[in-house]
């Protein structure tokens, strides 16, 4: 099961408490996964589809408990390639459907005519609890979230630019989450790309569950990434000593080349003879072999006036 589903699925468990919640939830998924029909005589049909069994189940229950209607459902098989199993809840005049469409805030009156409203209606939406039950109405509908294992996208469909601006404007009235909307084949989409809006995107419509997953994922590629990070500077550090390393031994064969070792002071020379007998130490480790043991900066010090002494003889780096 994908991530996207799983968050559906527990997102479909959550009932509101508050009665406005109840109706925000219903508003947000009527809105992007509903149609509206004509019933005969000036009446109203409501049809809200959607491929997923839980989410279909929570509103049959939902319209229930705010609405006090009993709805079935119907199954039937998606226009699309795959032509998964759509599931269908239709309200009917028999099941108030003007009724819950005013409520909902789809329906208005403009000069004594009904007149489906192109926007979202703000009394859905005035409190910050109503506007969670809205975006998770909306995802339910037709939204979609990546596995942050393969990347970090959050994105709400619609047909509507009005209604994806709407949209836009609830999500960015969160803290720290910056919405944007992007003109899709047939319709608007809501966006997010920011990892830790995604993670928040979660947490604000409730999944609990997959906020927690989405964050410990994110955590392990901060950790993966840091130990690359890490490994590849210690690498760089044990290259740089190794070529450091290599400089000096030519640097004291030049020496002893042209002139001898024993044209060093007693000093040089035992430094210049311990870097030679252990090339593979760093200078830490081979001050640590002195004697007496010398610092870092001692041993350090005795190198760099060998590579000086080198470097001024016939051959070497003026």
């Amino acid at each position: 099961m994908s991530f996207a589903s799983e968050t559906k699925n527990e997102l479909s468990r959550i009932i509101p408490e508050k009665k406005c919640c109840q109706l925000a939830d219903i508003a947000g998924f009527m809105r992007i996964g509903g149609s509206i029909g004509l019933a005969g005589m000036g009446r109203f049909k409501i049809s809200m589809s959607t491929p997923n069994l839980a989410v279909v189940r929570h509103y049959k229950q939902l319209i229930k408990e705010y609405f006090s209607v009993d709805v079935s459902i119907e199954m039937g098989q998606g226009s699309g390639i795959e032509k998964n199993n759509l599931y269908t809840i239709t309200l009917g005049p028999e099941e108030n459907s003007e009724q819950i469409l005013r409520e909902v805030g789809i329906l208005m009156v403009r000069e004594g005519m009904n007149s489906i409203s192109d926007e979202i209606y703000d009394g859905i939406i005035r409190t910050k609890c109503c506007r969670k039950s809205f975006l998770r109405g909306a995802f339910l509908a037709a939204g979609t979230v990546s596995n942050p294992e393969k990347g970090y996208h959050y994105e709400i469909f619609t047909s509507s630019e009005r209604i994806a601006k709407d949209i836009r404007r609830i999500c960015n009235s969160f803290t720290d989450i910056t919405a944007k909307v992007v003109a899709r084949k047939r319709g608007y989409g809501i966006y997010i790309k920011a990892r830790e809006q995604v993670r928040d995107m979660l947490g604000i419509m409730g999944a609990s569950n997959q906020f927690f997953e989405f964050d410990n994922v994110m955590m392990m590629k901060d950790l993966m990434s840091q130990t690359r990070r890490e490994n590849n500077l210690d690498n760089a550090n044990i290259d740089k000593a190794l070529r450091t390393a290599e400089h000096q031994i030519e640097c004291i064969k030049r020496i002893e080349a042209y002139q001898g070792l024993d044209s060093l002071s007693p000093k040089l020379r035992e430094a210049a003879l311990a870097r030679l007998e252990h090339p593979e130490l760093g200078i830490q480790d081979l001050g640590s072999i002195m004697n007496p043991p010398l610092s870092k900066s001692g041993i350090n010090n005795r190198l760099r006036r060998i590579t000086e002494i080198a470097e001024n003889l016939p051959g070497g780096r003026k």
